[in-house]
């Protein structure tokens, strides 16, 4: 028997897609986690018939169900704007540092290296790109959904630009703020109603253009996961994947499927599918079996789980 997805709509479509990025982005990450580094084709080997049930599996050291770092750094960015009133990096720098300093079950090399660098929040992580050279990874990629719903009312500008300064945390390659600030535009966009994809050329024309060229090749139309240069856990063809699940599929579900098909960095690729089908096709199009026993601990912050009401609470107030 197969269940139907999350029974009631908001009243407000566009409530309805906010809060489908928000739980949606979640409900990949924690749907792709038990796979992540795992072979192409694991999870349709596994779940071979859509609508079966079973999906949220955990493994790999996630309880069924549980978000990861993806998520869960997200929520400490949405609580954030929600109980400063908008952007205050040195706030957002202060929950990442207090999160990392608990030991969580999963945290980013690029992301962990800055945050327990001890140096300042405008500082650390330009410090550390001076010496390793290495921080294009998806990291601020995969944190994104509750802040571009929360900066959408405000318009392309603004949503781009706060993502820019979000990445900028962590990641101090220019690259993680193009591709973050991508993200943000595309799910403003779903937000409205319009089909983010028509957005692309705009989108791709207020990046910085240094870094247009390669986001324009991962985005193009005729573009495959299977053209990537790099590993989807660097922010470029984790986003490109995201695109392209989004691009060939017709629903939430079969979205998020073909992004942990691709193998790899399967949670992430998930979490940024999630976001952007969840925006496209809100929150009913997510199974419910899905959003129950969905769950995101927050180590650090007491023991704190935030179930599907308590993020479908937090979109809420980001949307409005």
């Amino acid at each position: 028997m197969t269940d139907s997805p999350t029974a009631s709509a908001p009243d407000s479509p566009r409530l309805h897609r906010a809060l489908g990025a928000v739980v949606g982005s979640a409900v990949g990450d924690a749907l792709g986690a038990p796979f992540e580094f795992g072979p192409e084709g694991a999870f349709s080997a596994r779940f071979p018939e859509p609508g079966q049930g079973g999906e949220m599996c955990g493994g790999g050291g996630w309880d069924p169900g549980e978000a990861t770092d993806d998520t869960q750094m997200a929520v400490l960015v949405g609580e954030s704007l929600l109980e400063c009133g908008g952007l205050e990096l040195p706030d957002v720098f202060r929950r990442f540092r207090r999160w990392a300093a608990s030991e969580p079950k999963d945290i980013g090399l690029q992301t962990e290296a800055v945050l327990d660098s001890g140096d300042p929040w405008d500082l650390a992580a330009a410090l550390h790109f001076q010496v390793s050279q290495r921080a294009a990874g998806n990291g601020a990629l995969m944190r994104a959904a509750t802040s571009a719903v929360y900066f959408a009312r405000h318009g392309r500008d603004t949503t781009m630009d706060a993502a820019r300064r979000l990445s900028a945390l962590t990641h101090g390659d220019a690259a993680a703020w193009e591709g973050t600030a991508v993200l943000h535009e595309l799910i403003r966009v779903a937000l409205t109603g319009a089909d983010p994809l028509t957005a692309l050329p705009d989108t791709l024309a207020a990046l910085r253009p240094d870094h247009r060229p390669r986001y324009a090749t991962v985005l193009a139309p005729d573009w495959h996961p299977d053209l990537a240069t790099e590993f989807n856990g660097a922010v470029w063809p984790c986003l490109g994947s995201a695109v392209w699940a989004l691009r060939t599929t017709t629903s939430y579900e079969d979205a998020v499927r073909a992004a942990i098909d691709l193998g790899g960095d399967t949670d992430t690729v998930a979490a940024v599918t999630g976001a952007l089908a969840g925006a496209v096709y809100g929150i009913t199009a997510i199974p419910e079996r899905w959003t129950t026993p969905l769950h995101v601990p927050l180590p650090g912050f007491g023991e704190r789980v935030l179930r599907t009401p308590e993020l479908t609470e937090m979109a809420t107030r980001l949307n409005t």
